[in-house]
């Protein structure tokens, strides 16, 4: 499978339940209401279910912003 940013802002607007444009590399864990641990969590999960990947502990703590998601989500998909 090859990594689709596209599709990587259609998981973040689906699973926080905003629009894909609010979808920037600068949006940020816990700077909006609808990004909080919960749906950090919920987030996570259907990144693996897109990706067909599983996110180990410690990058699933780091994926703090939009930007830092894709590095990491790009990693996993090019290992697979």
């Amino acid at each position: 499978m090859e990594f689709d940013e596209n599709k990587l802002r259609a998981v973040f607007a689906e699973a926080l339940g905003i629009p894909e444009a609010d979808v920037v590399p600068t949006l940020e864990y816990n700077t909006i209401p609808q990004w909080d641990s919960l749906a950090h969590m919920r987030l996570i999960a259907e990144i693996e279910d897109a990706f067909d990947i599983m996110i180990d502990s410690d990058d699933l703590i780091d994926m703090s912003s939009f930007a830092i998601s894709i590095d990491i989500v790009r990693k996993y998909v090019d290992e697979a």
